[in-house]
């Protein structure tokens, strides 16, 4: 019969699968109580080195009091299981007596360690931190709830499944972003399409030589000082990447028979031609989207499209790179509007009154470019 120690351990009848002979699979239940003495909840961060740490999102409040309220009702039912990364320090004894179809399964008997004096705890949610969080609210703290459960120590493995669990939900964009770069393996095709703008994007953040360095906006700088000079979001700078890497300026480096990627010469051009736009746009340059519209998603995906015209015609290799791209930006310097004034041309808007829409993408890219062209036509 099912049992807690209380103290050292907490013993549990259990299903293992063995899918992959390192990485088994366990089904069992817990009480909300039982789940928060060994599981933890790795929320996104980075250490002092700027490695990326944890991966998951932050609480949603509104999202766990509806959860805690449903499990405060009298006659629930509760089928949704958590999935748990398990450390290699739980054991797990088979049962005595005959097995049948040992591949789908072999009962036994789980015994999961409680750390004590707050040591480190075996699990980690990989799949269900806001029902967690709501079960430990709720009246029925040691109301049963299924539990899926793999053993991986390695955090890569962990963030791996936390993103393919969580592909078809609503996570916040920043979030994915930010985990993409850290997952080596195969992705589906919604996300793997993202990681190499993801891995670029966190490439220009952390790099000393970039035009962006911290000035990005990410998920695990959220309410820390280095978050706090971050005045574009990143999802602005992935979408931007995206783009010219499909058919833009970017394009030329990635083979896609080989899906190999010449990053070096993708840097060059990123560097050189944001560069130029800082000497260009001193004045609008590292300000918050509110006081510039050059760092607000609007700006940095209009300006990306005027870079896969103007880096067309300019290598990466050439040492006046980024003074040739300076040059370009100018013919159009006169006509922008990222801190005062309108844009005559875009039916009279002001300024700050420009969003982060498809519509107004759209129409301030023509703009530039098409100003763009009639300047150096007439150069």
């Amino acid at each position: 019969m099912a049992k807690s120690t209380g103290k050292q351990s907490i013993i549990r009848r259990a299903i293992r699968i063995d899918q992959n002979t390192q990485h088994p699979l366990f089904m069992f239940a817990l009480s909300g109580t039982e789940l928060m003495q060994i599981a933890d909840i790795s929320r996104i961060s980075r250490d002092e080195t700027g490695k990326l740490i944890g991966y998951q999102r932050a609480d949603v409040k509104r999202h766990v009091q509806d959860i805690t309220d449903y499990l405060n009702q009298e006659e629930i039912v509760f089928p949704n299981s958590i999935i748990l990364a398990f450390s290699s320090t739980v054991k797990f004894k088979l049962s005595r007596g005959p097995t049948v179809a040992e591949r789908f399964g072999v009962p036994g008997i789980l015994e999961i360690p409680i750390p004590n004096n707050g040591g480190p705890k075996p699990a980690w949610i990989v799949d269900g931190q806001q029902r967690a969080i709501a079960l430990t609210m709720s009246k029925r703290k040691d109301f049963p709830v299924p539990i899926n459960a793999f053993v991986a120590d390695e955090i890569e493995i962990q963030r791996d499944q936390f993103l393919r669990v969580n592909s078809s939900k609503p996570l916040p964009r920043g979030l994915i972003t930010e985990l993409l770069p850290e997952v080596s393996s195969s992705l589906p095709t919604n996300l793997s399409k993202r990681q190499m703008p993801s891995a670029i994007c966190d490439w220009l953040n952390r790099e000393k030589t970039s035009p962006f360095f911290q000035l990005i906006r990410r998920a695990s700088t959220k309410g820390t000082d280095s978050g706090k000079a971050a005045v574009i979001a990143d999802t602005s700078i992935v979408k931007m990447l995206e783009e010219s890497l499909e058919t833009g300026c970017l394009f030329p480096y990635r083979n896609i028979v080989t899906n190999e990627t010449d990053f070096d010469s993708i840097y060059k051009i990123l560097a050189a031609y944001w560069s130029a736009v800082t000497r260009v746009f001193p004045d609008a340059w590292g300000k918050s989207p509110d006081k510039s519209r050059l760092m607000h998603g609007a700006g940095i995906r209009s300006m990306g499209r005027l870079m896969d015209r103007i880096m067309a015609d300019i290598s990466p290799n050439e040492k006046d790179a980024s003074p040739k791209a300076e040059s370009e930006l100018r013919k159009v310097s006169e006509t922008c509007r990222w801190t005062k004034g309108r844009w005559e041309q875009l039916d009279d808007l002001k300024w700050d009154e420009v969003q982060n829409v498809p519509r107004h993408i759209n129409i301030l890219s023509n703009y530039l470019l098409r100003a763009y062209l009639h300047a150096k036509k007439d150069s």
